[in-house]
């Protein structure tokens, strides 16, 4: 196991900045996933940390020692890529032993150690086989096996399961999950996919145009987003981003807009903020008391999803909007949920699932709880 400190890591391609100050502390034997969209330095951080790509700032610790402008064969990691890089004329055996045949071990070593790998990973009945020979999976599976037999001591691994199919993709998630919790190593894992950082980390960095928006488990960036990004970009269908005002009518804080009323406790403060509701947490019916939100609107279009159905509703008029909140939220629930095309609904949700961020940052603003009441305060 290794721990892996990134310390303001910066790369420029001429005038873009691809990753810009990023600082990550990745202890020994956790699965770091970092996430976010195309485009957003993910995998150019991960080939900074493996040496293969230079940074243009900032340094990179490894269990204690720079190894910044170490050389990618003399770093103990192990990288493994998309694309699988196997030798096609090498059987699977071959493919896995290639990383050993440069330590000059015995034959009788080299296939035992072959040997221990395979058996890991499911693969002794593959020895034989050429690449070509293997499907998907399979082949992921060797390209780990060749990662795992130099006992490294961290992984790299770079949207490996993006050219899988949806049913494999599945599969192989649980499998390297499992491979992970069987070998208590440093993983940092690189991929878009919100279900693979929800299902497979300990902890998410979350990275939006080179920059780092949130550290923190699948729970804490799922639960408590530190901006309009993060609610948005892990969650399906997405959270609702509601454009409303803080307003105070007699010290009493709400955050109003059209079709939104959503009571937020005792202040003075006033400002423009979105309002974020994910889709589970909303029910159908107006609000039994002061202290509850109310989301009015009319029902655009209802997906049946088999076991459960979503509908999509234009809050108010429907056309409000920011640049982020668009005046539509969704309803998630048991099919069916009750609703058609057309309907008028009122919706409502536990206080403590509602989400308020700066409608001009985009950060999310820290509510704290009053002494004497269940409602929330707001400091903006």
């Amino acid at each position: 196991m290794s721990r892996i400190q990134i310390e303001g890591l910066t790369r420029r391609f001429g005038d873009v900045t691809a990753v810009d100050g990023v600082s990550l502390d990745v202890a020994d034997g956790e699965f770091l996933v970092l996430l976010g969209p195309s485009g957003c330095g993910k995998s150019t951080l991960l080939r900074m940390i493996a040496g293969l790509t230079p940074p243009t700032g900032g340094r990179i610790l490894l269990d204690g020692r720079d190894i910044t402008a170490v050389e990618p064969r003399e770093r103990d990691l192990a990288m493994v890529f998309q694309s699988y890089a196997l030798y096609p004329h090498l059987t699977v055996a071959k493919n896995i032993g290639f990383p050993l045949r440069a330590r000059r071990l015995r034959r009788a070593d080299l296939d035992a150690k072959v040997a221990e790998v395979a058996a890991v990973l499911g693969l002794e009945g593959l020895l034989d086989r050429r690449p070509r020979a293997l499907s998907g999976g399979q082949r992921q599976r060797v390209a780990l096996g060749r990662a795992l037999v130099r006992d490294p001591g961290a992984f790299l691994l770079d949207e490996p399961l993006s050219n899988l199919d949806a049913t494999l993709r599945t599969a192989t998630r649980a499998e390297l999950t499992d491979l992970h919790r069987r070998l208590r190593s440093t993983f940092v894992y690189v991929t878009h996919d919100q279900v693979e950082a929800m299902t497979m980390a300990t902890r998410i960095a979350v990275l939006n145009g080179g920059l780092l928006e949130q550290v923190g488990t699948p729970e804490e960036v799922y639960d408590a987003p530190a901006s309009t990004f993060v609610a948005g970009f892990i969650g399906s269908p997405a959270i609702g981003l509601l454009p409303a005002e803080l307003r105070s009518t007699a010290g009493e804080l709400r955050a109003t807009g059209a079709g939104v009323d959503v009571p937020i406790g005792a202040g003075e403060d006033s400002a423009d903020v979105l309002v974020g509701v994910r889709p589970e947490h909303l029910r159908i019916g107006a609000a039994l008391g002061t202290g509850a939100p109310e989301f009015r609107g009319t029902v655009r279009l209802v997906e049946n999803l088999g076991g459960e159905e979503v509908a999509h509703i234009a809050v108010g008029d429907g056309r409000s909007s920011s640049a982020v909140g668009d005046g539509r939220i969704a309803l998630r629930g048991p099919r069916p949920v009750g609703l058609a095309v057309g309907d008028a609904v009122t919706l409502t949700c536990d206080p403590a699932r509602i989400h308020l961020f700066s409608a001009t940052s985009g950060r999310r603003l820290v509510r704290a709880p009053e002494p004497t009441r269940a409602a929330h305060a707001v400091a903006v």
